[in-house]
């Protein structure tokens, strides 16, 4: 199961992106005091006591208007509502309630999703609590008081809404393996799904974005089966043409979030681009297995070196995950689909590969010898020993003297051996360094 996703709503102005901002702990959006600044779906991907959820900031909903923009912004803030698990729907206790909130109000309903309203600019609580109480009017739930300004009852707010998430506990668990086909529009993600199943179960198109919404396909493969999830296409902001195309990115992280393997398809043609790598990051900073698929491979012209040029530049330009596993394939033909399925089973299996404790220490005795730790100001770094603390990544822990001594460098050097030991090809791995006091352990 993916993060939850929460949207944050209501008619411009009202304090939405200053709310989404204090939450997020950081200023992503444009805050001005001119409705219609916030055009554009922001995300932040935040925590609150033990649950992490993604929250998207969205542009005013003006629910009657002719303005092209704002109509544009009112579809926007239409699909946050339908791609969301729960909705912060934002109102301004000074504005009191207008009919803009009634018609918001209405539209939620319609949707039949969960609501937390939130009653904002209450500064004073005293002197603004009856009027809080005007919001009952809604018929959508008990008003919140917060001040996004003044931080005032944010915590209150933030505790409704993860009482509203869905319960995992009460989801049956799916041992699928789940595969995330992402990329940019048009480079056949949904071509290679039909091919495997032989049947076109997923709309295909030459125009771009056709995929508006991420679709879960079973698929079983030698009597295994799979779960691959098709995605909406991300394409350069310059180059968007409708408001539903915004959301193609907080979809593909979405996707992401529930995949284990993530397979990024890249057009033959149009070769490795800057926006193949921002989607590439993507997975890599969410720890998911990682298969480049270089479709449409039919379509170019070869010699003896065409796949080895290839695959030097996709290393070049994706050198944050030298770990990637690369495919060439032509969803047309069907070529190499089988052997796709073998490297994501590979891929698979590394993902969730744990090495024993005392093993891990025997490559790590070896690597100390070979390389002596770095040191600083006349103090060496001493690392104790290292352990593994999870899967889907694999995370180690490494326990040394201090921390500050532990340059990336060195735990790259480590990783390597790591790797050169058990290959972990296709999935990253993840370090935790952790300092231990000197008297308690030996070095290494």
């Amino acid at each position: 199961m993916g993060k939850p996703v929460v949207a944050v709503v209501g008619r411009p102005n009202v304090g939405k992106s200053t709310l989404f901002n204090m939450i997020a702990g950081e200023r992503i959006s444009i805050v001005k005091d001119t409705p219609g600044v916030t055009r554009d779906r922001i995300y932040a991907d935040v925590s609150w006591l033990n649950y992490s959820f993604t929250i998207m900031d969205t542009g005013g909903i003006e629910p009657v208007t002719k303005n092209q923009m704002l109509k544009d912004m009112r579809e926007q803030a239409l699909m946050a509502i339908e791609m969301a698990d729960v909705v912060m729907f934002v109102v301004d206790v000074r504005q009191g309630v207008t009919d803009s909130d009634f018609r918001v109000a209405d539209m939620l309903r319609k949707a039949d999703k969960k609501v937390v309203l939130v009653v904002n600019k209450v500064d004073n609580f005293n002197k603004y609590m009856p009027d809080v109480y005007e919001f009952y009017n809604l018929g959508i739930g008990d008003p919140v008081p917060v001040s996004s300004i003044a931080k005032l009852g944010i915590g209150d707010m933030l505790d409704e809404v993860i009482a509203l998430f869905p319960d995992a506990a009460e989801e049956e668990e799916d041992e699928r393996p789940r595969i995330a086909i992402v990329g940019k529009p048009n480079v056949g993600k949904s071509s290679i799904i039909n091919k495997i199943l032989g049947e076109n179960r997923v709309i295909v198109s030459d125009i771009a974005g056709t995929t508006r919404d991420a679709v879960d396909t079973s698929v079983t493969w030698q009597d295994k089966e799979y779960v691959f999830i098709d995605t909406a296409g991300l394409r350069r902001k310059n180059k968007i043409k409708e408001e539903i195309e915004r959301y193609s990115i907080l979809r593909t992280v979405s996707a992401v979030e529930r995949a284990d393997v993530v397979v990024l398809v890249i057009d033959a043609a149009e070769g490795v681009t800057e926006q193949d790598a921002k989607i590439a990051g993507i997975a890599h900073d969410r720890g998911r297995g990682m298969v480049i698929a270089v479709n449409k491979w039919d379509a170019i012209v070869k010699d003896n070196n065409s796949v080895k040029k290839y695959t030097e530049k996709i290393r070049d330009i994706l050198s944050f995950m030298p770990y990637a596993e690369i495919i060439f394939i032509s969803a047309k033909t069907g070529q190499r689909i089988p052997k796709l399925f073998d490297m994501l089973e590979v891929v698979i299996q590394n993902h969730s590969l744990r090495i024993a404790t005392g093993v891990l220490n025997e490559i790590l005795t070896e690597a100390v010898a070979l390389q002596q730790p770095p040191s600083d100001k006349g103090r060496r770094l001493k690392i104790f020993y290292i352990t593994q603390a999870g899967v889907k990544p694999p995370v180690f822990v490494i326990f040394v003297n201090d921390k500050k001594l532990m340059h990336f460098s060195y735990t790259r050097y480590i990783e390597n051996k790591i790797r050169e030991a058990f290959g972990f090809t296709g999935t990253p791995l993840k370090f935790i360094i952790r300092e231990r006091k000197e008297k308690s352990q030996a070095g290494v």
